[in-house]
């Protein structure tokens, strides 16, 4: 369970960062991605989720999981 809140934790602090630093990129960002149609929107996930699965497992991998 601990390491399921630090996952939502990071992934608070990164989107928040990117926010705070950046919020016109942001918007522009949005903006391209309302743009995009939908199946390359899910590509675009699919990728990072993918991307995301793989750094979870390099994690373990290394053992910063356990």
């Amino acid at each position: 369970m601990g390491f399921i809140m630090l996952a939502i934790g990071l992934v608070c602090v990164v989107e928040g960062l990117a926010y705070a630093l950046a919020p016109s990129l942001m918007e522009r960002s949005l903006e391209v991605l309302k743009a995009m149609p939908i199946e390359t929107r899910r590509r675009v996930g699919l990728g990072a989720l993918a991307v995301g699965v793989g750094f979870v497992w390099a994690a373990f991998a290394l053992g910063f999981g356990s």
